[in-house]
């Protein structure tokens, strides 16, 4: 499944003109295949309302999406974005349809939903440290769980943030996430970050 499912959202298209102070860094496909695969093994997106934080794209909204949620809203602040996610969307073909939001995602425009998804910035540019905290208590406001994807090392700050809010880490992994150059700043073509996907009960 956890294969047939990131064949199928290699289909995905990401940013057309992507902003570095945003870190639009697509979500790989194998990546979201991963997260959903656990969601699965902890019924949190069959029959559920999710909701994508940061959905730039829409990889983890659709990748959501074809678990046949209840609902998946995806909430994003670029315009050009959802609407490559919504040519995306066509792309995907999930089984259930996917509700794009323009706004902002630490300030979400929903009261509550069973599960988030996100691939918030990891906080690496100047003046951006510690972007992921916003995304993490936006999910703490409006979530029963969460899964989020943050750089290596940051699970005692992920677990002491969700202590903090009455949560627990239930579940982590460590996965590798490939960035092509497309910054100027960037010195390779390619590079893999090693990430950490934290999934946290509120």
């Amino acid at each position: 499944m956890k294969r047939a499912l990131a064949r199928r959202l290699a289909t995905v298209e990401t940013f057309p003109d992507p902003d570095p102070a945003l870190e639009q860094y697509p979500t790989p496909a194998d990546l979201a295949a991963h997260l959903v695969a656990l969601a699965d093994l902890h019924d949190d997106l069959t029959g559920r309302t999710v909701a994508d934080l940061g959905a730039g794209t829409g990889m983890l909204a659709l990748a959501a999406a074809t678990r046949s949620p209840e609902r998946v809203l995806a909430v994003e602040l670029d315009a050009g974005a959802l609407q490559v996610a919504r040519e995306n969307e066509r792309r995907v073909d999930p089984e259930t349809s996917v509700d794009w939001l323009r706004g902002d995602a630490t300030r979400p425009p929903l009261s509550s939903v069973d599960t988030v998804v996100a691939n918030p910035p990891f906080g690496a540019q100047r003046g951006n440290e510690h972007a992921d905290r916003a995304f993490l208590a936006a999910a703490a406001d409006i979530a029963a769980v969460s899964y989020s994807v943050h750089n290596a090392g940051s699970r005692e700050f992920v677990e002491s943030f969700a202590s903090d809010r009455a949560g627990e880490v239930t579940h982590a992994f460590a996965a590798d996430f490939p960035v092509s150059a497309q910054f100027d700043f960037h010195t390779s073509d390619r590079e893999v970050l090693d990430v950490e996907v934290f999934r946290v009960e509120w």
